[in-house]
């Protein structure tokens, strides 16, 4: 296996262990570990395809990366809102 193989499995495998963990109820997909992962694995897999070059892949990669991205800084300012009325409610 090529390391362009093994980097694009390597990001896909992160993707499916994200979607994997959701199914089974163990994250959600409004948490930061949720994110992270889409990101990670979607931000490899995009790199993967650019060097291969298959652009298809490469605009849906980047496409998920962008969003999952958004997901996550949604999501951090989310909690820091939280944290902030439970410390206000103290």
């Amino acid at each position: 296996m090529s390391f362009t193989e093994s980097l694009g499995s390597y990001g896909v495998s992160i993707l499916l262990i994200a979607f994997v963990l959701n199914l089974l109820k163990i994250i959600r997909t409004d948490s930061i570990i949720y994110g992270l992962l889409n990101f990670a694995g979607a931000a490899i897999a995009c790199y993967a395809s650019y060097l291969i070059p298959y652009f298809p892949f490469v605009i849906l990669e980047g496409l998920w990366t962008i969003l999952s991205l958004v997901a996550v800084v949604k999501t951090i300012i989310r909690l820091r809102k939280n944290a902030r009325q439970g410390l206000e409610q103290s």
